[in-house]
């Protein structure tokens, strides 16, 4: 499966171990190492998935969560909130846009699985 997958993450170490999962799938991969560097990325080009963290820093991950599902030009984006907080603010951020919500830590199985997931052709 080939598809652009932006990873957002201030954890040099978590963005590397998430990289070497997805880059083995086949998943072309970029990296932002806070909300601003990620939203530079995705005004050049919008992902076809980004893995949010919630707490970065610059722009919020629930910031740039709005700003991606609020343009049309790139509400198309699948969202993937990943964070260490556990589920308090899931409810939150799905009815921001999100299409997923992932906590840290994560088996490589499950992180596929939920990029798979996400990926599917959604029926209207």
């Amino acid at each position: 499966m080939t598809a652009d997958v932006l990873i957002v993450e201030d954890h040099s170490t978590m963005r590397e171990a998430m990289r070497a999962v997805l880059e083995q799938e086949g998943f072309e991969i970029r990296e932002a190492a806070d909300g601003d560097a990620a939203k530079a990325q995705i005004q050049e080009s919008t992902p076809d998935v980004a893995f949010l963290d919630l707490n970065i820093p610059g722009t919020s991950g629930a910031e740039l969560l709005q700003w991606i599902k609020g343009d049309p030009a790139r509400s198309s984006a699948r969202v993937i909130i990943v964070t260490a907080t556990g589920d308090e603010g899931k409810s939150q951020v799905i009815a921001l846009g999100a299409d997923a919500y992932f906590t840290k830590p994560f088996s490589p199985l499950a992180l596929l699985r939920t990029v798979e997931e996400v990926l599917k052709p959604q029926s209207k």
